[in-house]
This record gives C-alpha cells, sequence and structure tokens, in this order.
C-alpha cells in the first residue's frame, strides 16, 4: 500500500488582489492602449463616447533632517513659478497645485486658428512630522519643487480639565 498526500490549494488574499492588478491592467490597456480615432464615434452615431485622458500625476519625495521636512516635487513640464500654490492646511498635510493656462491664435491666410490648453493638478501630501509655516521657503529649478518646513514641537493634543 503506497500513501499519497494530497495537497489541496486554498486561494489567498494576495491571490485575489493579483486577479484585481490583472483587471486594472487590462482596463488600463483598454483605455489608454488605442488610438484616440477608435474610440471616436462612428459617421452619424451620438457623441456619447467620450475621450480618455491620462491625468498629470506629482511625484512627491519626502526627506527630513533634524529640525526640518524637504519636500522634494517633479513639476509637469512647461509650468513656472508663478503657475505653482503651496498651501500648509494644517500641520501634518501640505497641498500643492499647479495650473497653466495658454491660449495660442495663429493666422494662415485669411483663416485664425484659435487654440487653448489647460492643465491642472494637485495633490495633498501627508506629512510624517507636524510643521509650521513660520520660516518655510521653496525653490523651484529645472522643473523640481523644493519645499523646507520647519518642524514644530507643539502639539495640539493635551489634556482638558474637567470643572
Amino acid at each position: 500500500m503506497v500513501n499519497r498526500m494530497v495537497t489541496w490549494y486554498y486561494p489567498s488574499v494576495f491571490d485575489e488582489l493579483e486577479d484585481m492588478r490583472r483587471y486594472i491592467e487590462w482596463l488600463n490597456r483598454q483605455m489608454y492602449g488605442t488610438t484616440p480615432a477608435a474610440l471616436l464615434p462612428a459617421p452619424g452615431e451620438a457623441a456619447i463616447k467620450m475621450l480618455p485622458v491620462q491625468r498629470a500625476i506629482l511625484h512627491v519625495n519626502i526627506s527630513e533632517n533634524d529640525d526640518e521636512l524637504v519636500v522634494t516635487a517633479a513639476i509637469i513640464a512647461g509650468i513656472t513659478k508663478k503657475d505653482i500654490a503651496l498651501h500648509l492646511i494644517n500641520p501634518l498635510a501640505l497641498e500643492m497645485s499647479c495650473e497653466r493656462k495658454e491660449e495660442r491664435i495663429h493666422e494662415i491666410e485669411r483663416y485664425y486658428l484659435h487654440g487653448r490648453n489647460f492643465e491642472s493638478v494637485s495633490r495633498v501630501i501627508t506629512l510624517p512630522e507636524a510643521v509650521t509655516e513660520d520660516g518655510a521657503f521653496a525653490t523651484f529649478a529645472n522643473d523640481v519643487l523644493e519645499v523646507h518646513l520647519k518642524k514644530t514641537k507643539k502639539n495640539s493634543g493635551g489634556k482638558i480639565p474637567i470643572d
């Protein structure tokens, strides 16, 4: 008599996550992998399909020194310093937003070609430690934004006495 060992395989949560990742990649290829002409409606058909727009993303890196946090972000090409806004929402959250508007008018013989471009991206960055806007500064060069924020020792929490 030969003993045979049977191994049962039970799917784990990681298998489900892998299936979900594959499905999202498939959806992404369906949306962005085709040419825009393939997504346009046929002649005489109602224009109910929208062309997908790939959103710009701010890539952010946070580094930490003894007394400050340095947030470095790669900004969209073509953005100038006046197009960037920084707002410290609270001691643990920084909002970065960039907005660019461009308008072009070309005259070709008797015709005018008028074009408008608008690009906007915004991101709220969660900071690892509480910071203050006092002494904060930012630099922008070569499409890289660097924000220096001073750490704060103030603790917003505390005990509340009961009368």
